[in-house]
């Protein structure tokens, strides 16, 4: 497989085997990488040489994925922008990625296009100072460079090269029984890899791609029925929307055979609504934009699919086991050259480390953040997790989330299960609050179900009938909204700020 060359492959399918269907059109793979051409030589014409980087200002649109092939065929490196980003955060990615062209849709572009095609693209020169840079471990060759959304710190660019993203569609390919019959719905922002991979596989597979510009539950449900859509992926905050919208929607959604979420844990009573309401399959996903991204799929094997429903939906919601070429391992003591495997018994935390073709080579001008990541030859993920003996893993918290109170470890994720336990609470979130005489302290904030109506003392008892009562919250505010990154995951960073402000320590 070479990346650069799917779309290609793709436009001779013949015409009426695979729709594009974008903005209320449906357009065939010949006529996008016809477009394609057309930004690739615009590219060479305004200067472009091996190896520079394309800011790619688009929303969900086929016109990205035109611009993805554009780049990699002409060996450029593509570099997705947030389009939440406040102006001086993209100027920043702009010039950390060392950026030579901006390429996007014209209302979006900022400064000046040099060029408006009429197929709906732009292109201009980046005047700002840019920083200039290699990638790591490779020719100059395109590549993608992901700027992460930095929840627990400063975003770093994550280079993702050719051999990365064919390595993935692979995978993908396999893992989900990807092929022409399928559709895949673009509901996610593509400027994160969490749908972007879909670019790759989709096309590979020869099979039909829906774009939803802008995240809206009933337009997703349209979309899907009319496209026949057969799988996606949702980030769990949308998936009770995206719900009640099939719900009301006549005949609900019959092509539907796959839905994929992860980000954070779904409760067995959400996967039991999604099998109740879309009649599809369910699976956790886990993974990063390091590893292009999946790493863990939780598909169940023989004997889960014949367990009870409450076991079988119990398991689906678990992180799930090692993607097909993918080498994973839950090690102690955590960010060390030198560890041991813990128990496969799900009784001991550790840190998941990974080895596959998917893996980055590295972090974009930062040597010492690559070293950091790649300790003892594996890829250190940051997140902390247990694993049974059939290899399925259970992530229990990013390293950085990890509270300690009093001198007990908590678990952040084990105390958002006990409060999505409760039926009123739709979404949760759990972080460490300075504690004069703890320490820490456990905080949590939860946004309630449509109509709901609970106070902070019966969800705090609630949860001591579920857990010790160190893990319990101090203290639960109850929200409108969860803030969120770019990325659409909870922002705990944020939530955390105004408790730690004017102190010289995060932790205590």
């Amino acid at each position: 497989m070479d990346v650069r060359r799917l779309l290609d492959e793709a436009a001779r399918l013949p015409p009426d085997r695979a729709a594009l269907r974008c903005g209320g059109r449906s357009h065939g793979y010949a006529d996008v990488a016809a477009v394609q051409d057309r930004m690739a030589r615009a590219l060479r014409e305004a200067g472009a040489r091996p190896g520079d980087r394309v800011a790619a200002f688009f929303p969900n649109c086929h016109l990205f994925l035109a611009a993805s092939y554009a780049a990699l065929k002409s060996d450029l490196a593509l570099m997705p922008m947030n389009l939440r980003l406040a102006p001086a955060e993209r100027d920043a990615v702009l010039r950390r990625g060392g950026a030579r062209f901006l390429l996007g849709t014209p209302a979006l572009l900022p400064g000046t296009a040099e060029i408006v095609h009429a197929d709906g693209w732009a292109l201009a020169c980046v005047s700002v100072n840019a920083e200039d840079g290699e990638a790591p471990g490779g020719p100059r060759e395109g590549f993608l460079l992901y700027f992460t959304s930095g929840t627990t710190g400063d975003p770093k660019g994550v280079v993702l090269t050719r051999r990365n993203l064919e390595a993935h569609a692979a995978m993908t390919l396999e893992a989900l029984r990807f092929s022409e019959r399928d559709v895949w719905l673009h509901a996610t922002p593509m400027f994160h890899l969490a749908d972007a991979w879909a670019i790759f596989t989709a096309t590979a597979a020869g099979a039909g791609q829906a774009f939803l510009p802008r995240w809206d539950a009933g337009a997703a449900v349209a979309l899907a029925r009319d496209a026949g859509v057969t799988l996606t992926n949702l980030v769990p905050t949308l998936i009770p929307d995206f719900l009640d919208a099939a719900g009301r929607s006549p005949g609900g959604l019959p092509s539907l055979r796959l839905l994929l979420s992860g980000g954070s844990p779904l409760p067995p009573a959400l996967v039991g609504r999604i099998e109740t309401t879309l009649g599809c399959e369910y699976a956790q996903t886990y993974g990063l934009t390091e590893t292009s991204p999946f790493l863990t799929f939780s598909f169940p094997d023989e004997a889960e699919r014949l367990a009870p429903a409450a076991e079988r939906r119990r398991r689906l919601g678990r992180t799930g086991r090692a993607a097909p070429g993918i080498a994973l391992r839950v090690v102690r003591p955590p960010a060390s050259a030198r560890f041991t495997d813990v128990r496969a018994d799900d009784t001991e935390v550790g840190e998941v480390v990974v080895r596959g073709a998917t893996v980055t080579p590295g972090y974009w001008r930062d040597e010492r953040a690559t070293s950091e990541a790649f300790l003892g030859g594996w890829f250190h993920t940051g997140d902390l997790g247990t694993i049974d003996a059939s290899g399925s893993l259970q992530l229990v918290d990013r390293a950085k989330d990890v509270i300690v109170s009093g001198g007990e470890t908590v678990y952040s994720v084990e105390v958002e299960r006990a409060l999505l336990a409760h039926p009123a609470v739709r979404e949760a979130a759990v972080y460490a609050v300075p504690d004069d005489r703890f320490g820490e302290a456990v905080r949590a904030a939860v946004v309630l179900e449509p109509g709901a109506a609970v106070d902070a003392a019966t969800l705090l008892a609630f949860c001591r009938g579920r857990i010790a009562g160190y893990k319990c919250p101090r203290a639960i505010d109850v929200l409108e909204a969860l803030p969120r990154t770019g990325s659409g995951k909870i922002d705990k960073k944020r939530m955390r700020e105004p408790f730690w402000l004017g102190r010289d320590r995060r932790i205590s």
